[in-house]
């Protein structure tokens, strides 16, 4: 039986359920306003993991960011329960430990030994160096978009396959071995499937990637890979869910991002005027479309490692702790006007990327991306629209990564040159 709750004053409170419901596509659940407002350390109902099934949803973004730096607060898949239903039956079933290579997943001192093995491809100035080849893959994915006399889905035609190209060519991934991935990374990214389909994607995965990293082993290249590759201390199973955990992040997190980017500025027509008279408010409108959207909407999970009080809470080792990135990046105790897309205001402090030794390591790579090909889309089609009625656009609720399923667009007159 799930105990309730303790805070620091000894009261005990009900836990509460993962808020999903949403009102608007562009905002997170309501239910999280009143939380931050009430109780912004709230006790939470957990599906599946360790312990008791005790957890905790913090809300507000100073408290998000404690929880995240924090390192009496562990990463480690085996320790960290799920606030959401499993995708399918899992009675009994316990988390493994991350297997090795899996850096993502794992706590210091093997986080960051694996870490700093990639950290030189992804500083500011690496990204920076990447700019002509994000450029060209966006050219040639815009133009293919206008030989088509409209509608399209921008999500098919554009804003899926830019990022997954911009980050095999960057790793050192062939297009035939794209090709096989993206599907089954695709299904991993669901929230729900049949065992059998996952054991499926799992296998076709892990083949072609060993198959790559056997290549890569006999003739390294210049790319990421073959950095990885050259390296006679890591074995292959080490390089192979390296390249896992970086393409698993990295395909679908992007092209959220690019799809409902767009989909917010068509939807707030004098924000996108904005960006178009004023170029050089690029980076402002990245970084307020992060934070605005947040498509991490399920949130960063972690684990007590010992009893820890946070904001009146008592919170007791084991317990599992969910960091509602889409809350915090909407604290009206650090932003002024949360709920307004304003690609003029200062999203400095936002969590989209996470927080702390675990934030997201291709963050310079997405922001990049994001940075030329919205731009580039909107110049290219300056008359680009909706095809269809705003609520008719499909959601992606049903993933760990928020989004759109598809965006259908069409425009006005012909495309720019």
């Amino acid at each position: 039986m799930t105990r309730m709750a303790e805070t620091a004053d000894t009261a005990r409170t009900e836990p509460v359920t993962l808020p999903t419901a949403r009102t608007c596509p562009f905002d997170p659940p309501a239910e999280y306003a009143r939380l931050r407002a009430g109780c912004p350390v709230a006790p939470l109902k957990l599906t599946v993991g360790p312990g008791d099934g005790d957890g905790w949803l913090v809300t507000g973004l100073a408290d998000a960011r404690a929880v995240l730096s924090d390192r009496r607060f562990s990463h480690r898949n085996e320790l960290i329960g799920l606030p959401i239903p499993p995708p399918f039956a899992m009675a009994g079933y316990a988390p493994p430990p991350a297997a090795p290579g899996a850096f993502i997943k794992m706590d210091q001192p093997d986080h960051s030994r694996y870490r700093r093995l990639l950290t030189r491809r992804f500083t500011m100035r690496a990204i920076a160096a990447l700019t002509p080849m994000i450029t060209e893959l966006t050219r040639e994915h815009l133009d293919a978009m206008a030989r088509h006399e409209g509608p399209v889905d921008l999500v098919s035609v554009f804003a899926e396959p830019l990022p997954v190209r911009v980050m095999c060519a960057m790793l050192g991934v062939p297009d035939a071995v794209r090709a096989r991935i993206e599907g089954p990374l695709a299904l991993m990214a669901r929230m729900t499937y049949e065992v059998e389909e996952l054991i499926s994607a799992c296998t076709v995965v892990a083949e072609a990637l060993r198959e790559l990293v056997a290549a890569k082993r006999a003739e390294p290249g210049t790319d990421l890979l073959g950095d990885l590759a050259r390296d006679p201390e890591l074995t292959d199973e080490e390089v192979v869910n390296l390249a896992w955990a970086l393409l698993g992040g990295g395909f679908d997190t992007t092209a959220n991002m690019l799809a409902l980017g767009t989909f917010a500025l068509l939807a707030h027509p004098e924000q996108l005027a904005l960006l178009r008279a004023r170029p050089e408010l690029a980076d402002s409108a990245v970084e307020e479309l992060l934070r605005y959207l947040t498509v991490s909407h399920l949130g960063a999970s972690r684990a007590a490692l010992t009893d820890v009080e946070l904001n009146g809470a008592r919170i007791r080792a084991g317990d599992t702790v969910v960091v509602a990135l889409p809350a915090a990046n909407r604290d009206p105790a650090h932003f002024a006007a949360p709920d307004r897309l304003d690609i003029t205001a200062s999203a400095q402090g936002h969590v989209a990327f996470g927080h702390g030794e675990h934030q997201c390591l291709g963050q310079h790579l997405a922001r990049s991306t994001l940075r030329i090909a919205l731009p580039m889309l909107f110049e290219r089609f300056p008359g680009l629209r909706l095809a269809t009625a705003a609520e008719r656009v499909p959601l992606r609720t049903d993933m760990l990564h928020y989004g759109v399923h598809e965006l259908p667009v069409t425009w006005d007159g012909s495309a720019s040159a």
